[in-house]
């Protein structure tokens, strides 16, 4: 009679193990598509945003040149100014990229893999 106790213990043992897998791996997939949707819904959003700002700036910036040529009378020196003030930006951003860019993309990912 023993044996057939620790037999069928050993029956339940494995049914045990095998429902104990399959719904770990449930919630690894379910937990992978909350992840993957929300970093891929968190890029969408980045993209459009960046994609408005960059018309929003390429607009101002070109009226921002035509209104310093103006002032300036040479549409040229007014283009070239705002060129310079991006190429003078674009090395401050540089320089700091670290902080501007960096650690906040990394924390926001980390946020959305590891807190959820």
């Amino acid at each position: 009679m023993a044996f057939d106790e620790v037999k069928e213990d050993i029956r339940d043992i494995k049914s045990n193990a095998k429902a104990f897998l399959d719904s770990n791996i449930e919630f690894y997939q379910l937990w992978g598509f909350k992840v993957i949707t929300k970093a891929t819904s968190f890029m969408l959003k980045v993209f459009l945003l960046s994609l408005f700002s960059m018309l929003t700036l390429l607009f101002i910036s070109i009226a921002a040149a035509f209104a310093i040529g103006k002032a300036l009378e040479s549409f040229t020196l007014g283009f070239l100014i705002v060129g310079g003030v991006y190429l003078l930006l674009s090395f401050v951003i540089y320089y700091y990229k670290n902080v501007i860019i960096e650690k906040p993309l990394i924390r926001k990912f980390s946020d959305i893999f590891f807190n959820d």
